[in-house]
């Protein structure tokens, strides 16, 4: 899978920004979660890194009727049975498949913010707690893998969050019954909640996906509730780097960050909101270093391959005149996994970013 780096730092390399082209992975320069064990009772899981696809009787509770047709993107998708046998494409969704109790047979390999399991520490957390085994681990660097994905005979195809094109999902719909996005969503813009309920319904799983989603909104509820400074703090999220061709982009409420600051309590600053403004599937917008001092908010969270790139920006003639850096309140984040937890936002990574992300957020914002 491509690397989310530019989405998380577009100005890295716009070819690999994983969050949000039509045409193909970008990058998305972009909890273990305690789901309820009703939720997470059986599975089908596959073996690790290309070994034989292991089946296993699936117990996991289903509700509603099969056959049942499934609406999304690019149509409509037939699912004659409760499927058992996953695979998916992108992120998210497989986090969301095993919150759901279904382990995959087989998901990309995380080629940003994976840990030295090619996954994430919250997929494994999960899958640990519920005793299932590793999926088969398959690339995406140069897109969707069909070749791997049809050796594991999945009997569904997961892509309800995914830059997944009209061409991608005919191939895939020949493999197996296939999942794109919502309709109406853009390349890699689809919020959690929507992922979830989309994968719950093919899955048979909406009632526990309704769980799954009120649990997760809880915990964020939780930690705005216990941090009252924060509420109504003005953020830029986005990406500044003094060496990038594009200096600053800013992402807009299409991207999941914001969302996330946003449903924290905080502010998306008004200076992006109208920036944005008139451009619904604009995920982004460059900002000039000309100017920085225009780029009004109380913090600045951005993300940069290394530390030094914080004094980089701070002893730039231009960046440095951006108000957040001016008052020292910029969070810089250089951990890959970090940026992925909620760039590509999953009910399994956000209660992780809840623990690992959101503190430095909370030290940088003003305090009462």
């Amino acid at each position: 899978m491509t690397s989310p780096a530019p989405r998380a730092r577009l100005a890295v390399d716009r070819a690999n920004d994983p969050v949000r082209s039509r045409a193909r992975y970008l990058l998305l320069a972009f909890f273990a979660i305690v789901a309820m064990a009703a939720l997470l009772a059986g599975c089908s899981t596959g073996a690790v890194d290309g070994g034989e696809g292991q089946d296993t009787a699936s117990d996991v509770e289903r509700q509603g009727q099969f056959p049942r047709t499934i609406t999304h993107a690019y149509g409509e998708t037939e699912l004659t049975e409760a499927p058992t046998r996953v695979a998916t494409v992108s992120w998210v969704n497989a986090d969301v498949s095993l919150a759901l109790g279904v382990v995959p047979v087989g998901m990309p390999r995380n080629s940003f913010g994976a840990n030295e399991n090619g996954s994430t520490d919250w997929f494994d957390a999960e899958l640990e707690r519920v005793g299932g085994e590793m999926p088969t681990l398959y690339s995406e660097t140069d897109g969707i893998n069909t070749e791997a994905i049809a050796a594991l005979d999945p009997d569904v195809i997961l892509g309800a969050y995914s830059g997944m094109t009209a061409e991608d999902y005919e191939k895939l719909s020949k493999i197996a019954p296939t999942i794109a996005m919502p309709e109406g969503d853009v390349a890699f813009g689809t919020a959690w909640q929507d992922s979830t309920r989309l994968i719950g319904e093919a899955l048979g799983r909406s009632d526990a996906a309704e769980e799954l989603i009120a649990d997760v909104e809880g915990q964020i509820a939780q930690v705005s509730e216990d941090n009252p400074d924060i509420q109504d703090t003005t953020f830029v999220y986005g990406t500044v780097d003094p060496e990038a061709a594009e200096k600053i982009y800013a992402f807009t409420d299409v991207d999941n960050r914001p969302r996330f600051l946003t449903s924290l309590g905080m502010t998306q600053a008004p200076v992006i909101a109208e920036a944005s403004a008139g451009a619904p599937d604009q995920f982004a917008v460059p900002w000039s270093p000309e100017r920085a001092d225009e780029l009004e908010s109380d913090i600045l969270v951005t993300y940069a391959t290394s530390p030094e790139v914080r004094q980089a920006i701070e002893s730039d003639p231009l960046l440095g005149r951006i108000p957040a850096v001016e008052a020292g309140r910029m969070v810089v984040q250089t951990d890959e996994q970090q940026v992925l937890s909620i760039s590509a936002s999953s009910p399994l990574s956000l209660p992780w970013a809840l623990e690992n992300v959101v503190p430095d957020i909370l030290d940088a914002a003003p305090k009462s």
